[in-house]
């Protein structure tokens, strides 16, 4: 049993303290994934490692094989319950995170440790399946230094190197990595991933959806995380007119809210019949990955964006889509109109579906909408009238704005009007739209994101998923749709500044916000610029820019095989430069050589004859030989001896450093020849 006294002293035995020092590397390496593995997978890789660090330090055998292949019995069992499967991305990470837990308990030889090693470089990879952000990043450094230092370690057989010797080695070895690393970043082509995760890729996000049910965008509002970022060219327009357009959702069934599917015929179904009016303005976004084919674009985009992957196009309903999902970070240049005319002018039958309401719900809503007919009258002429009409009742009629207004029932149209008089901005549009439907006005929901917040440290425009808005759009006769936000008449400060609701934050959070908001704001401002320093320079690092690159090197039309032929001039002609600096540095800059060559020389000039490349060895015999048995010639041939056995022996020796002084303290020149 290890003596607790040898652990708190810290003359741990050496297989004791490299196998701590490597379970806590791989405890590292799996803590990263714990927001992403099920609880009974972390659980059982904490057991694992915690297992084999009390069997390392209470100096007992390992597990037999049958306790291995239950636990990897379990482990699949396990996955296959969670998953339904063994394969994809998230079932293949819970496997190899236990596999390499369970395989600490195999650790009986060097060789062993190099497979963990290697599995843990394996299982660093996979972090970057779920976020590729600045913060992962440098928990994966962390973790590559720290494998480095186990295997350089590993690699130092003799004696009891200290670890921060091996982690400065470590060091160095990543430094010297980091020009090639750097030259692969900037060269290599890049393509479309060569693999598939199958059911899971697209999981797991949290944004927009393609349909609405009210509460849905409430929860948004308790999520901080960055939707987009947005630059624009010129001036920024006011924050009233930054609506940034998302799903469009037409088709009502009581509950939700979804894309219309028209009955009609193609001919006949609604178009855009965009106009633009003003000035544009140009813009470019940085999208952060949804997993979603839209593309939230400014009201109303004009052109279609250039996308680095796919292709854009416009539904009828003024929705930009990419003909490719989501998946990473994307970055394009929009220009849109903040003032425009869309859908038709006049009357048709597919307006018909924007009328429609499914029968049985909102008894009373349908009431008030009779009632303000016959106060207001019906048909297109008066349909302004009836828009003012309602968007007053929600000015002056005790009705307010908030994310946590409790659970809406069957009817939320009813419960809003007359019961609660209370909601986010999905209830307030949801509830406007069905009254509109009801007095014949067709009328349709819009979600996306309105407004944001300027980040003073890099001059982007930052739209987070708590900006995430729904609004309305009424079609009027000689006007086509026109926007109304009915949020706005219940609270105007919503639309024109910076006043959002938010939920409630942690404690420590609040805490620190109270006591200094102005930091508190600083520091995340700062923060968030640098992550999209990040974004912008590695993430989205696209083959384009690639290209770019080589324009500004010199190729006229450049393509992947020229990115191709320049990475491997620049590999070799590095490789080739390092040989031979290797090669000159052995030869000529080793500190050890160096001394050897300087006793050659003064050998040399008191007669001895001259020797290729004489090993220390060889030095002592021609000094003996040549001079004798003399207290001068045995001082040159011990110091000869010493200097072979500092480089050679096993044993601790002299160091250079002291060979260097007795160097100094010979007096060559008084050597005399018997």
């Amino acid at each position: 049993m290890l003596n607790l006294a040898a652990w708190r002293s810290g003359s741990l035995p050496r297989d004791t303290r490299d196998t701590l020092f490597l379970l806590a590397v791989v405890g590292w390496v799996l803590l990263m994934q714990v927001g992403h593995i099920p609880v009974w997978c972390a659980a059982m890789a904490v057991a694992v490692l915690g297992w084999r660090a009390h069997i390392t330090l209470q100096g007992r055998p390992l597990p037999a094989w049958p306790w291995r292949l239950t636990l990897l019995a379990i482990t699949l069992a396990a996955t296959w319950m969670t998953y339904r499967t063994l394969l994809g991305r998230d079932a293949g990470v819970t496997l190899i995170v236990v596999l390499l837990a369970l395989k600490t308990l195999e650790m009986r030889a060097r060789r062993d440790a190099f497979v963990v090693f290697f599995l843990a470089f394996f299982t660093l990879l996979t972090h970057f399946f779920y976020s590729q952000s600045l913060l992962t990043a440098a928990g994966i450094l962390l973790a590559l230094l720290g494998l480095l230092t186990a295997l350089v370690n590993a690699h130092m057989p003799v004696g009891h190197p200290p670890l921060r010797q091996s982690a400065w080695i470590a060091g160095r070895m990543a430094l010297l990595g980091a020009p090639v690393m750097l030259v692969l970043f900037m060269l290599f082509p890049r393509m479309a991933p060569l693999w598939g995760t199958p059911s899971d890729a697209m999981t797991g996000r949290t944004g927009l959806s393609g349909e609405m049910q009210v509460g849905q965008v409430a929860r948004l509002a308790a999520d901080d995380g960055i939707a987009m970022r947005v630059r624009f060219d010129g001036e920024i327009p006011p924050m009233r007119d930054l609506y940034f357009r998302g799903p469009v959702l037409s088709d009502f069934d009581g509950v939700r809210w979804r894309p219309l599917r028209s009955g009609f015929p193609a001919s006949m179904e609604i178009q855009a019949e965009l106009q633009p009016l003003g000035q544009p303005v140009d813009y470019e976004i940085t999208m952060e990955p949804s997993f979603q084919p839209w593309l939230v674009m400014l009201e109303a985009a004009v052109e279609p964006p250039e996308l680095p992957r796919g292709r854009a196009f416009m539904t009828p309903d003024l929705q930009w889509m990419s003909t490719r999902p989501v998946t990473d970070l994307m970055r394009f240049r929009g220009r849109s109109h903040l003032a425009f005319r869309h859908g038709p002018r006049q009357s048709t039958v597919a307006l018909q579906d924007f009328t429609e309401l499914p029968g049985g719900f909102n008894p009373r809503t349908l009431a008030l909408a009779q009632s303000l007919r016959q106060q207001y009258g019906a048909g297109p002429a008066v349909a302004p009238r009836l828009v003012e009409a309602v968007l007053e009742r929600l000015r002056t009629g005790g009705y307010s704005y908030t994310i946590d207004p409790g659970v809406y029932g069957r009817d939320t149209a009813d419960e809003f009007w007359f019961d609660r008089k209370e909601g986010f901005c999905e209830h307030i549009a949801s509830s406007f739209v069905i009254l509109m439907r009801a007095m014949d006005i067709p009328a349709r929901v819009v979600t996306g994101y309105q407004g944001g917040e300027l980040n003073a440290m890099d001059n982007y425009w930052v739209v987070r998923q708590r900006d995430a808005h729904a609004w309305a759009e009424v079609w009027l006769a000689g006007e086509g749709w026109v926007r109304v936000d009915p949020t706005g008449a219940v609270m105007p400060t919503r639309l024109g500044s910076l006043t959002r609701l938010a939920a409630p934050e942690g404690l420590l959070a609040d805490t620190f916000r109270n006591l200094n908001p102005t930091l508190a704001r600083q520091l995340r401002d700062a923060w968030e610029a640098i992550n999209n320093r990040w974004n912008q320079w590695v993430l989205n690092y696209t083959q384009g820019r690639q290209l770019d690159l080589l324009r500004h090197l010199g190729f006229d039309s450049p393509s992947w095989r020229d990115l191709l032929l320049a990475l491997a001039l620049v590999v070799g002609t590095a490789g080739l430069a390092g040989a031979l600096w290797m090669l000159w540095e052995r030869q000529q800059h080793d500190p050890w050589l160096r001394l050897l060559d300087r006793a050659r020389r003064q050998l040399e000039q008191q007669g001895l004859p001259a020797v290729t490349r004489p090993t220390p060895r060889e030095l002592a015999r021609q000094t003996q030989q040549h001079w004798g048995d003399t207290a001068r010639a045995r001082a040159i041939r011990d110091w000869l001896l010493r200097l072979e056995a500092q480089r050679y022996s096993a044993a601790p020796g002299a160091s250079l450093a002291t060979l260097r002084r007795e160097f100094r303290q010979i007096p060559w020149t008084q050597t005399t020849k018997t």
